[in-house]
């Protein structure tokens, strides 16, 4: 009886993650959707150390997720974000996303060149990304021109993909504004 109990807890505990993942993206979604209705942002709860500031969706892949502001440890556990210090989404220069390849990014090995990427701001604002392709670097390697003269989207998460352990390696998938619309 102790033992079945026990096994009970555990199983109980374990359940408890992906629960918490789970209602996590539905409230991202509705304070996505709040943030567009009012025009300023809003958090997905209150103790949240960010707030949405876009959707990012890869149509041939059927992704479609919240990205976070800032690049905090919190931020990072819930989904994308956006890396202190880049362009903002959509607009001239260089925005870089980071996200968990275990998690959020785990499409990213998935990614082909010529893939759609769509971001779409809190504001409204729709930018179509046509991926460009992407590549291995060392994290204390990787850097980006902030100032491009069009919209750049760059994704960013670890590598390699099905590692279980940190390293030093990240892959790192550019895209360009699509004037193809």
């Amino acid at each position: 009886m102790a033992l079945s109990i026990a096994g009970l807890c555990l199983a109980g505990q374990g359940a408890v993650i992906p629960a918490k993942a789970l209602l996590a993206q539905v409230l991202l979604e509705r304070a996505f959707a709040r943030s567009q209705s009012t025009g300023a942002p809003v958090k997905a709860w209150p103790w949240a150390d960010t707030v949405p500031v876009a959707r990012i969706s890869v149509p041939r892949l059927g992704v479609s997720q919240v990205i976070l502001s800032g690049g905090s440890g919190e931020a990072l556990a819930f989904g994308p974000t956006l890396v202190p210090g880049s362009a903002a989404l959509g607009q001239n220069g260089t925005a870089v996303v980071a996200a968990h390849r275990d998690t959020h990014f785990s499409f990213m090995q998935a990614l082909q060149p010529g893939d759609v990427v769509i971001v779409e701001t809190t504001d409204g604002h729709r930018v179509s990304f046509r991926l460009q392709g992407g590549y291995v670097v060392r994290n204390d390697r990787f850097a980006v021109a902030p100032h491009a003269v069009a919209p750049t989207l760059v994704l960013s998460t670890c590598w390699p993909f099905e590692a279980n352990t940190r390293g030093p390696w990240r892959y790192v998938a550019i895209a360009q504004a699509d004037s193809q619309g």
